[in-house]
């Protein structure tokens, strides 16, 4: 509540112009401390969280939204993750408090012996509280072989790889024609019919959406994997082709 409030304050109160977090800090940083109680992190926090906003905002020609008590920020000296057990150590306007998660085995092998940067402490809609951590990792050295997958993108193809694999597009297409016949006739609906039926319209009409989105990402997460399994087993690099200035390709008729 304390946080939510004061990135309300800070949004309120400093130039709304403003959208450098370091700018933000250096005019609200003591009143933001005095008056809601925070510690000096979770102060730094609050400006950059408003700033992040501010700029998004700014890029989509909206308001700042009301920032809401569901969530805060924490760095790395205001939250610990301790391995023994599992436990977050979380700084609060009171005191340093110790709670425990319940953690995967998959989340376990990415937590062990990795340094985490910074986390978000999140209210779901389930009620359940979450903690959203980032961990710090060098990339890997890049791979010299001389045996190179090239990978082609298409739309009547998804995918060919010069290896001979190649993924058809006729399925997502019929699937997307089927989408659009369906989202149409929902349209015209949610326009035309009773205000019950408008209202059941336009919820069937997001929740396709969600639908059809989580199966474009399906089906491009199994390509991708099924590329990578097979540079990894014939010790390949993965070469794709640049699309840059596609869009900018014109035709002189």
């Amino acid at each position: 509540m304390a946080f939510a409030d004061a990135c309300n304050w800070i949004n309120g109160n400093v130039n709304s112009n403003l959208t450098n977090r370091n700018s933000i800090q250096a005019i609200c940083y003591s009143d933001v401390k005095s008056q809601f109680g925070l510690t000096a992190n979770h102060v730094v926090r609050a400006c950059a969280r408003v700033a992040a906003n501010r700029l998004t905002a700014k890029r989509k020609r909206r308001k700042v939204r009301e920032f809401k008590p569901t969530s805060f920020d924490c760095d790395a000296r205001t939250f610990r993750i301790i391995e023994e057990g599992y436990l977050v150590s979380l700084s609060t306007t009171e005191k340093r408090i110790k709670v425990p998660m319940r953690v995967s085995n998959y989340h376990i092998g990415k937590l062990q012996g990795r340094p985490s940067t910074s986390a978000q402490v999140c209210k779901h809609r389930d009620g359940n509280f979450y903690i959203h951590i980032q961990l710090k990792s060098d990339a890997p050295k890049l791979k010299k072989s001389k045996n190179v997958i090239g990978v082609d993108f298409g739309r009547r193809d998804i995918a060919v790889t010069s290896t001979g694999n190649s993924w058809s597009g006729k399925d997502i297409s019929s699937i997307r024609d089927k989408y659009f016949r369906t989202r149409t006739s929902l349209q015209k609906k949610a326009s035309q019919g009773t205000r019950s039926t408008r209202r059941r319209a336009r919820e069937i009409l997001k929740r396709l959406s969600g639908r059809e989105k989580r199966y474009q990402s399906w089906l491009n997460h199994n390509i991708s994997s099924s590329i990578i399994r097979e540079a990894i087993a014939t010790d390949s690099i993965v070469a794709v082709e640049d699309l840059t200035g596609i869009r900018e390709v014109r035709f002189v008729g």
